[in-house]
C-alpha cells in the first residue's frame, strides 16, 4: 500500500502528526513516503513504516509546492494524506485522497488531525522513534545513575518565551538539596540559531551541572536525551512536543499561545499558563508577534513549580 504523507513545515505541527503517522503504519503492507520540512524530516524517517522523506523547504511564490509535485507525480499512490490541505494534493494520481477539515476552536491539533482519516474519537499518541544511533549517542551524553532536569528556553517568536532569569531561578529550586530532582544534572535543549537567547540560562548552570544541547547535537540525538530526562520543562515549542512524543514528563509554559490546542499530548504532559488569558495577550495596540517583547511575566516562578511538582508526583505514581 503506497502512502503519500504531506505534514508540516514546523516541527511542533510534524511531531503532532506522527500519531497519525502511526495509524497508517499499521496498515497492512503500508509503504510510506513522508513530504515535509526540512527540521522534522531525521525524525519522520525514523517512524515506522516510512520508506522514503522528501524535505522540502518554502520557496517564495510558492514554488516548493511545484517542486514536491514534480517529485510524486509519477507515482500512482494508494492514499495521498494531505494535512496541508494544499491545491497538489488533486492533481497527483490517486486511489483515495484524505484532506486536513480544518483547526477547531475546542479541540486539541492532535485530533484536529486524527479528524482527515475519521479518527478524531480515538486519535493516536505522537510517537516518536529514536534511532539507534541517536539513542547511543544520548546514552553517552546522559549517562544513567544522575537524574536530568532537561529544559527548553527558546521559541519560535519572543511573545511565548519565559525570562531567562525565570528559568535560572526555577533550576536552581527544582536541583537544590530540597528540591524535586536534587543535584540532577540540567541538560539545556535548542537549536543552533537559538543560542544566543539560550545563552543567560546555560550561564546560569554550574558546569558541573550542565548538559549544553543547544545546536550541538542532531535532533534524533536531542530527542534521545530528552527519552532519558527525568522531567521536562520548557516554552510552547516544538521540542516541548519532541518531549511528550518521546514519554517524557513534560510541562509546557504558555501565554500568548493556547494550551486546549498545543498543550502536551498524554498522561505524562501538563502545562501552566499566565495569569493574563491569551486574549489579554495578544491582539491589543501595537501587537505584533514578530516584534513584541515576552508576554509570559504574568507566569510566576512558584506557579512553575507548583506544576512540576504536581506532574512530577503524578509520574512518579505511574511509574
Amino acid at each position: 500500500m503506497r502512502i503519500l504523507f504531506v505534514s508540516h513545515n514546523r516541527l511542533g505541527d510534524a511531531v503532532l502528526s506522527t500519531g497519525l503517522l502511526g495509524h497508517l503504519a499499521r496498515q497492512e503492507n503500508a509503504r510510506i513516503t513522508v513530504a515535509c520540512g526540512p527540521l522534522p524530516a531525521p525524525l519522520m524517517a525514523a517512524a515506522p513504516g516510512v520508506v522514503e522523506v522528501i524535505p522540502f523547504a518554502k520557496r517564495s511564490y510558492s514554488r516548493h509546492w511545484f517542486a514536491l509535485w514534480r517529485r510524486v507525480v509519477g507515482t500512482r499512490w494508494d492514499l495521498l494524506v494531505d494535512l496541508r490541505d494544499s491545491a497538489m494534493a488533486w492533481t497527483v494520481p490517486a486511489r483515495r485522497r484524505a484532506r486536513y477539515p480544518g483547526a477547531r476552536d475546542d479541540e486539541h491539533r492532535v485530533v484536529g488531525l486524527a479528524r482527515t482519516l475519521v479518527l478524531e474519537d480515538t486519535p493516536s499518541a505522537p510517537t516518536i522513534t529514536v534511532p539507534d544511533a541517536a539513542a547511543a549517542e544520548a546514552a553517552r551524553l546522559l549517562p544513567p545513575g544522575r537524574p536530568v532536569l532537561a529544559v527548553g528556553p527558546t521559541a519560535n517568536w519572543r511573545g511565548k518565551t519565559w525570562r531567562a532569569e525565570r528559568f535560572a531561578e526555577l533550576i536552581g529550586r527544582l536541583t537544590a538539596r530540597d528540591g524535586l530532582l536534587s543535584g540532577a544534572a540540567v541538560a539545556i535543549v535548542g537549536a543552533a540559531p537559538e543560542r544566543e537567547a539560550a545563552a543567560p540560562v546555560l550561564q546560569a548552570i554550574d558546569p558541573s551541572r550542565r548538559i549544553d544541547l543547544v545546536g550541538t547535537v542532531s535532533l534524533p540525538a536531542t530527542a534521545g536525551c530528552l527519552a532519558r530526562a527525568a522531567l521536562y520543562v520548557g516554552n510552547d515549542s516544538g521540542l516541548m512536543h519532541v518531549a511528550a512524543a518521546v514519554g517524557a514528563p513534560t510541562l509546557g509554559l504558555f501565554g500568548p499561545s493556547r494550551p486546549e490546542h498545543y498543550a502536551p499530548w498524554g498522561p505524562r504532559g501538563a502545562w501552566v499558563r499566565t495569569a493574563k488569558s491569551y486574549d489579554e495577550l495578544v491582539g491589543g495596540p501595537g501587537y505584533d508577534h514578530r516584534t513584541t517583547d515576552t508576554l509570559m511575566d504574568s507566569l510566576t516562578v512558584d506557579a512553575v513549580e507548583v506544576a512540576a511538582a504536581g506532574l512530577w508526583q503524578r509520574a512518579c505514581r505511574a511509574a
